[in-house]
């Protein structure tokens, strides 16, 4: 795997993390034709979203016929994706009740079947025993900065690398990963990228860089893809 980059500097990071719109309003967020409510408190996706939403839709990142874990899932986009893709079952987890109330009523709108089990869930604390996934995907708030003092934009934005720690620690330790299943998760050099992937790499899993977008103007975004160790 290539060598990546350290974060960027703070202040850099801090400006290019502030929030675009107020977080605590009602707003509205369109996608595919598909036009969504979002409710206060819930975060609209960025580009770095749509890179999981457009993958996830197209089959780059396949759920058909497999059981998905749409971590960190916010407004439901990549579980309505998944549920017009295939995917057997759709598992949305979500640490905020309203965002993972916002998945319900769009899956329910969008896709209307009884594929979609949502669940408020501190990372996979609230995943029955003996579930296993074929595919996991996290957009993680892994920004290295405090950006706000507001608990919303932290949850979104800023949690940083220890969530990921976690994530991964949890997904061993439970055997939550189908054999073959595969692990992806997005971020930015604005996260500390070499801590997130150690983090991966130190619960046993293996990582690529599934694919690589500069912004040219500094920021560089990374899609792993982390299988089980044993499954290489």
């Amino acid at each position: 795997m290539e060598r990546l980059p350290g974060p960027l500097p703070a202040a850099q990071i801090i400006a290019l993390n502030q929030s675009k719109a107020d977080l605590h309003s009602a707003r509205g967020y369109v996608w595919n034709g598909w036009e969504f409510d979002v409710p206060p408190g819930v975060f609209l996706p960025g580009a770095t979203s749509r890179m999981i939403h457009e993958r996830v839709l197209d089959g780059r990142i396949e759920v058909r016929d497999r059981r998905y874990a749409a971590m960190g899932v916010g407004l439901g986009v990549e579980a309505v994706a998944a549920g017009v893709r295939g995917a057997r079952e759709i598992h949305a987890l979500d640490v905020h009740p309203e965002s993972v109330a916002s998945t319900k009523r769009h899956y329910e709108r969008f896709v209307g079947d009884d594929r979609l089990i949502p669940l408020v869930s501190d990372v996979f604390e609230a995943v029955p025993d003996n579930v296993q996934f074929d595919v996991i995907t996290f957009n993680p708030p892994a920004v290295s900065q405090s950006v706000s003092a507001d608990p919303d934009v932290v949850r979104n934005v800023c949690v940083g690398a220890p969530l990921l720690a976690d994530f991964f620690a949890q997904i061993a330790r439970r055997d939550l990963l189908a054999p073959g299943g595969e692990v992806f998760v997005i971020a930015s050099n604005t996260a500390d990228l070499r801590d997130l992937v150690s983090n991966g790499v130190r619960s046993g899993f293996v990582p690529e860089v599934a694919y690589r977008h500069d912004w040219h103007d500094g920021v560089l975004t990374y899609l792993f893809r982390l299988l089980r160790g044993e499954a290489t």
